[in-house]
């Protein structure tokens, strides 16, 4: 025969994906008297009337009316407090969520002071937990009888895209340094980004960034520039810019004028190889031909204007 009160009041985990659950109670009363366990990483709640009760950690509790004040006030005990009561029942897992994903499904718009308004997609994972049960039910759950953490991570991706674009722009992050610090930048997003957190009851307790897309323009430009402090030599320099420009999908290939100043610069470094004549001048005839070399390459367009004007006065300095 079925008890007509709940005395035994526990419940273990139904999935370890599922952030809250309501107890089944069959719709019976609580018996005064009757004893809750909670396991550990659990929290369980007690909501009479629509109105939240108390909270109860892990441990095992007797559930006497008099040990719930709140309960106490919400109801008018005409029965004395002796009698049953009723209260809906909800058990919290407040173990970590770990590995949940996150990302921009649209790029994010910044300002940067090198290279202007830069779009950027950015991906990675964050781990939370409950650390506020009743600011968890009532700011976020509401009426909810079961809430897994796929629910909370679909939510919250579309929440931390927009803080995470607001979050880099506050901190004046250069896209560049975002790109290639992403472990110091791990480091300074997540306590920015926490108090919106907060709000709902939850803690991040581990937020990471695990790629930033930039641009493909700004890719180039980043990689120009990096090569162009690669170059020692002038030798070196034309040799990079031919690379450069031969891996453009066979363009210069194509070109009949652009060949012959490659080929022309290619046997000028050959050339070059070779040990100087005796007697021939050093430093003065030297400049000079890799003065023609370099105006050659701007002539071919395979350097900008500024890369040439930086190139020859920096070969001038040398006079």
């Amino acid at each position: 025969m079925a008890l007509p009160f709940l005395e035994i009041i526990e419940s273990l985990t139904p999935d370890p994906n599922v952030l809250m659950w309501k107890f089944a109670d069959a719709d019976k009363e609580i018996k005064n008297g009757a004893m809750l366990t909670v396991r550990e990483s659990q929290h369980a709640m007690l909501l009479n009337e629509g109105q939240l009760a108390d909270v109860f950690p892990a441990g095992r509790y007797s559930l006497k009316t008099e040990n719930i004040p709140v309960l106490s006030r919400l109801r008018g005990w005409k029965y004395g407090f002796e009698s049953p009561f009723k209260a809906d029942i909800y058990f919290f897992n407040t173990h970590q969520f770990v590995n949940l994903k996150w990302g921009t499904p649209a790029p994010i718009l910044m300002t940067d002071a090198v290279f202007g308004q830069v779009r950027i997609r950015a991906f990675g994972t964050y781990n939370v937990r409950i650390t506020d049960v009743a600011k968890f039910f009532r700011e976020y759950a509401g009426t909810w009888p079961r809430l897994t953490i796929t629910e909370l991570e679909l939510q919250l991706r579309d929440f931390i895209a927009p803080k995470f674009g607001e979050v880099m722009s506050l901190a004046k992050v250069p896209v560049v340094e975002a790109a290639a610090n992403i472990p110091a930048l791990n480091e300074k997003i997540q306590p920015l980004i926490q108090p919106y957190f907060t709000d709902f009851g939850v803690e991040v307790t581990r937020f990471t960034i695990t790629s930033i897309t930039l641009p493909e323009e700004v890719l180039q430009q980043y990689d120009k520039v990096t090569g162009m402090n690669m170059v020692t030599d002038m030798n070196k320099f034309s040799q990079y810019s031919i690379a450069n420009a031969m891996d453009k999908e066979g363009a210069v290939l194509g070109d009949g004028a652009r060949q012959g100043v490659m080929l022309g610069m290619i046997t000028n470094m050959m050339n070059q190889q070779q040990p100087p004549a005796p007697g021939k001048p050093a430093l003065a005839d030297d400049i000079t031909e890799r003065l023609r070399k370099l105006k050659s390459l701007y002539e071919a367009t395979l350097i900008t204007e500024a890369e040439y004007t930086a190139k020859k006065q920096e070969l001038l300095n040398l006079l």
